[in-house]
């Protein structure tokens, strides 16, 4: 009972995260293009553009993630969510944050949240490559 608990509650962060993030990345995203276009240098609107193009790539990913560990209870989906969380927080954050005026010592969690992308993307291959194969239905 425990474990399809958690399973629960892993795909149930994961698709939440991913409707959150799709939401704050569309709010980004319009405020970008209808406040910040003019008031941005070209190369910072740029980081902009690159930080909400993920964060929305991301989140889909997200829900796909949660919507097939929903499916069953596969801990590998659930962490590999996790990763990409994660990584989104910090890619996207971090630049977020930077051009909010962080210090410039923040750019170093960039990187860092890219490395969680691609480690749960990579994870997420394996748990899907690891899958069960559906039973053979009637001919």
């Amino acid at each position: 009972m425990i474990a399809g608990a958690q399973a629960g509650r892993g795909a149930r962060r994961a698709l939440c995260a991913g409707a959150v993030l799709m939401a704050l990345a569309t709010i980004i995203g319009a405020l970008a293009a209808h406040v910040l276009r003019d008031r941005l240098a070209a190369a910072r609107y740029e980081v902009l553009q690159t930080a909400v193009f993920y964060q929305f790539i991301q989140a889909l990913g997200l829900l796909l993630l949660g919507a097939l560990a929903r499916q069953g209870a596969n801990r590998l989906l659930r962490i590999a969510a996790d990763l990409l969380l994660a990584g989104v927080l910090l890619f996207a954050g971090s630049l977020y944050l930077l051009l909010a005026g962080a210090p410039r010592a923040i750019g170093m969690l960039t990187p860092l949240g890219g490395l969680c992308l691609i480690a749960g993307w990579l994870l997420g291959a394996v748990a899907l490559w690891r899958w069960p194969a559906p039973a053979p239905g009637p001919e």
